[in-house]
């Protein structure tokens, strides 16, 4: 176990993940820090201009050690007619029309500008590498620096980067896939192996997540060599998550009963509760971002409607043990 910098030692050795989409409140992560907990802000999918009204929010409850996350470019350009074919489809089955193709990087630039003008402890990357001089960057701004990776080659890209700490995904996370290749599925490896082998592979301070749901779970992965653990599904159902509702229920739901990996819903593999819109499309197509936002209205209206069979329902194998009530009781439970 190698010692974390920053804020990232400074705190109790579970953490909260960042989950972009409306979880990941300012509320959450000023709650996880009041209760000796570690948390980030999601950047993705915002603008530059929610990001910040976020990172106010969060000092202005008088949190100082928190992180914000974000999506590095690393885009599947899909060809028009795959585009176009899926769009069809969807389109048949919903009975209304779709977005024409779009492709973005999430504001990249003008969020790592923002970062620089005004750093925040640290700032983690996840889909892609950031290149080398942006990592010097945020790190001459005392920002500490966090990579996702969910293989010891992956590990190995980042710490030539100058990435300070790896984040170790395992393939039983929830949501998106860390993959750099997106054109891969994470390997099934036991997370805690997983945590072994990018040990080796490099000197770097490792963080754990994926699947995690336990204090068990958590032993494990330090006793594996993680400094640290993350955790995003467990704390899905409490308080102060923005969770939207539809979701929040699912997770709650018997009827629910696996995980699958999907490219449904993004074009990006992500884990999700099994539902009839990940049965209806076993082998939808490579092409994130253009997929998130094709079905983003789809998914708008099912969370509006309370139609968890149609909507995005991002959860870790550990689902089970997500529990409701206050983040700082679940986060304890984590360290009994």
């Amino acid at each position: 176990m190698r010692p974390l910098p920053g804020v990232l030692g400074a705190v109790a050795p579970v953490h909260v993940a960042p989950m972009a989409g409306g979880p990941s409140t300012p509320g959450l992560v000023a709650a996880a820090a009041r209760a000796g907990h570690l948390a980030q802000l999601a950047a993705g999918y915002q603008d530059v201009e929610g990001l910040a009204a976020q990172v106010r929010a969060v000092r202005a409850a008088g949190t100082e050690s928190f992180g914000v996350n974000l999506f590095a470019p690393n885009p599947v350009r899909i060809a028009d007619d795959v585009y176009e074919a899926y769009r069809a489809e969807l389109e048949h089955e919903a009975g209304r029309p779709l977005p024409p193709k779009h492709e973005d990087d999430d504001a990249w630039a003008d969020k790592i500008a923002a970062l620089l003008d005004d750093p925040v402890p640290f700032v983690s990357f996840t889909f892609g590498l950031p290149d080398a001089a942006v990592v010097a960057a945020l790190r001459s701004r005392g920002t500490v620096t966090v990579q996702s990776v969910t293989d010891p080659t992956d590990a190995r890209a980042a710490a030539e980067r100058g990435i300070d700490v790896l984040l170790v995904q395992g393939e039983a996370a929830g949501g998106h896939s860390a993959v750099l290749d997106p054109t891969s599925t994470p390997a099934p490896i036991p997370l805690a192996e997983l945590v072994r082998r990018v040990a080796a592979a490099t000197d770097l301070p490792v963080v754990a997540a994926g699947g995690i749901g336990s204090a068990a779970d958590v032993r494990e992965q330090l006793a594996a060599g993680a400094s640290a653990v993350s955790v995003g599904t467990a704390v899905l159902r409490t308080d102060e998550a923005g969770t939207n509702a539809t979701h929040r229920a699912a997770l709650a739901d018997a009827a629910f009963d696996r995980t699958v990996l999907t490219r449904a819903f993004t074009g990006r593999p992500a884990r999700s509760l099994a539902n009839a819109f990940t049965r209806a499309h076993p082998d939808a197509p490579l092409g994130y971002p253009a997929l998130h936002h094709l079905t983003r209205p789809l998914r708008t209206d099912a969370a509006a409607s309370g139609d968890a069979q149609h909507l995005h329902l991002w959860a870790g194998r550990a689902w089970r043990a997500a529990s409701a009530g206050p983040v700082a009781d679940v986060l304890e439970a984590l360290l009994a």
